[in-house]
């Protein structure tokens, strides 16, 4: 990546991290409420599943921000994200839902951007030495050494 990139990267992650931080941090600010709406769409163990999604939506952001793990934790939040979307955006006749809905889809669509191209030059795992490129196979393709045997 160039410079101009990896400052894109940057400003990326923090697009797509800023959400799941202030959901994170309102639902610290109710969780009475929380938990009350996450057993109303009839998820089991409401409690555990509020602990769990600010665990994913402020630490994840958090990390996804500083560029630390990224991909992981990438995956991990588009595969949250993507629960979401079924769970409490499904009904798709409400106007309102669906643009929830597809909103959502659209964030996944972020997290599989960095999954699939990383962080760039500013993340922490490059300042701690950190490759931060998944090997190719990875991805689904073969590389020069795997492809020449």
């Amino acid at each position: 990546m160039t410079n101009r990139n990896d400052a894109v990267a940057l400003v990326g992650r923090l697009f797509i991290a800023v959400p799941f931080l202030i959901s994170g941090i309102g639902k610290l600010a109710a969780p009475a409420g929380t938990q009350a709406y996450i057993a109303a769409m009839g998820l089991p163990a409401p409690v555990l599943a509020y602990f769990g999604s600010i665990a994913v939506e402020v630490i994840g952001g958090l990390l996804l921000i500083v560029g630390f793990q990224a991909r992981i934790v990438a995956l991990v939040m588009a595969v949250f994200t993507l629960l979401a979307a079924m769970f409490f955006h499904r009904n798709l006749v409400d106007q309102n839902q669906m643009f929830h809905f597809l909103k959502n889809i659209a964030m996944i669509g972020g997290m599989l951007q960095i999954i699939a191209f990383g962080t760039g030059k500013f993340s922490l795992d490059r300042l701690l030495g950190r490759s931060a490129d998944l090997p190719t196979t990875a991805l689904g393709r073969q590389d020069n050494a795997a492809s020449a045997k």
